[in-house]
């Protein structure tokens, strides 16, 4: 492929993001943790939530939470003491594990990156098929589990990160993209794109960015 034919050549992008990382991970080596609602951070009365496992979040707790409205929303909630030392230990296998399919790797925070897998290192074609390796060897890794989007632009592939989690994985095309996409009222989203608006997008396929 020349130059110029891969500069036309559509981008595969897959963000990929850790399941409620912080939590996860004190559930996974701590199994008495597992099954309960879980928050990493201080129970103080000026403390925040860090982060809130799946558990935590049916009550209504996440992350920048203050202590005392997620203690109120969930009085069994579980709080635990950040332990970040082990959460960039196991950010680095996570890399890791993104180094063997691509060199393109931006990462956004401890847990989670943007990955350009066009031009891989495995020489597959399907983005999709890249990113549900990349989700199976990090789980075989980490003992965790991680959701990924996959599109055409960052953009896209970070709000289809959303779409399956935990433990899944969706895909946006040109194809799938509606109309309406591009009248999203950009309140609908923070800073960190954590709120998207699922009305926005169509249905996701296996063209795979294909």
């Amino acid at each position: 492929m020349t130059g110029e034919e891969s500069s036309r050549r559509p981008r595969k992008i897959v963000h990929v993001d850790m399941d409620a990382f912080y939590a996860s991970v004190e559930q996974r080596d701590n199994p008495e943790l597992r099954g309960l609602p879980v928050a990493v951070g201080s129970p103080a009365a000026r403390g925040v939530v860090a982060a809130a496992s799946y558990e935590a979040r049916k009550f209504g707790v996440h992350s920048a939470m203050p202590s005392v409205t997620a203690q109120r929303k969930c009085p069994d909630l579980i709080f635990v003491k950040p332990r970040f030392d082990v959460y960039k230990a196991v950010s680095l296998q996570i890399r890791t594990v993104f180094a063997e399919y691509t060199p393109m790797i931006e990462p956004l925070s401890l847990d989670e990156a943007y990955l350009d897998v066009t031009e891989n290192l495995k020489g597959m074609e399907i983005a999709t098929e890249i990113a549900e390796e990349i989700r199976a060897r990090i789980k075989a890794t980490t003992g965790l589990t991680a959701s990924a989007g996959i599109s055409y632009n960052k953009f896209l592939a970070k709000m289809a990160s959303d779409q399956n989690k935990p433990d899944g994985q969706f895909v946006i095309t040109r194809r799938t993209v509606r109309p309406s996409s591009k009248a999203c009222p950009s309140r609908s989203f923070t800073a960190s794109g954590r709120r998207r608006p699922r009305r926005c997008i169509g249905s996701g396929s296996r063209l795979g960015l294909t």
